[in-house]
């Protein structure tokens, strides 16, 4: 008979200041905006920012080298959705966006590996407010920062994961994120440039850099720390 998993081990792990968001209502009127409103047949309020189609339109928006990659949190849910830590039952997986919306997600939740139906998915998120929109909901949002966040799952240990922090073998922030867990958040970004803003900075416990080369991948970054921890819990 195959033991349970140990709950007291079930780590937290934050996609934090995520560059995913709807069209900013400064942008509308742009062409490449109205083009590809028009093209897919819904209002810009209702569809995600992205660099890809909206690069011309987002150089008059602030932050903008920080904002407009949903590709990012897409990639990186997949990688920890399909985890073995989260098959066992031992993730607990959050979307933090730069705009202050917390996603939540139920651990069951198989996201469509099609970037476009990603794409779809989470603008039907953010107009009916979760998915689906009837019954027991896979994912939902609600307007939240994230120390509120933090607050609300019982995290009280929160490791930061950023380039200008201590240097740390992944090993060792995977050990002392189990030491702390379940209380323990792992917090990385999900934005393409810049760095995390002050406000999140406060919130950690520990920063660490875990990579003193070039910056890794989001995704990169998720599916090394899940496949340690799991190596760690004999899961893997």
């Amino acid at each position: 008979m195959t033991a349970k998993p140990d709950t007291r081990h079930r780590l937290k792990l934050i996609l934090a200041e995520a560059a995913l968001e709807t069209v900013p209502r400064e942008i509308w009127g742009h062409p490449a905006v109205y083009k590809h409103a028009r093209r897919r047949g819904k209002p810009p309020a209702s569809m995600l920012l992205d660099r890809s189609i909206h690069h011309q339109a987002m150089k008059r928006l602030p932050g903008a080298e920080k904002r407009g990659r949903p590709d990012i949190v897409h990639i990186t849910l997949l990688e920890a959705l399909g985890s073995p830590l989260n098959k066992e039952g031992l993730l607990e997986v959050y979307v933090h966006t730069l705009n202050d919306y917390v996603i939540f997600i139920d651990p069951s939740t198989r996201l469509p590996r099609n970037y476009n139906r990603f794409v779809g998915l989470i603008e039907q998120l953010f107009d009916e407010g979760q998915v689906p929109p009837e019954g027991k909901p896979l994912l939902w949002i609600r307007p939240m920062t994230l120390q509120r966040l933090l607050q609300e799952i019982g995290a009280t240990y929160v490791i930061l994961l950023a380039e200008d922090g201590e240097r740390r073998r992944l090993r060792d922030v995977a050990e002392e994120a189990l030491q702390h867990a379940p209380a323990t958040a792992v917090v990385v970004g999900a934005f393409p440039h810049s760095d995390f803003s002050e406000e999140t900075r406060r919130l950690a416990t520990r920063a660490y850099s875990i990579y003193r080369g070039e910056p890794l991948e989001t995704w990169t970054v998720v599916s090394h720390l899940l496949a340690v921890t799991a190596d760690m819990l004999n899961i893997i």
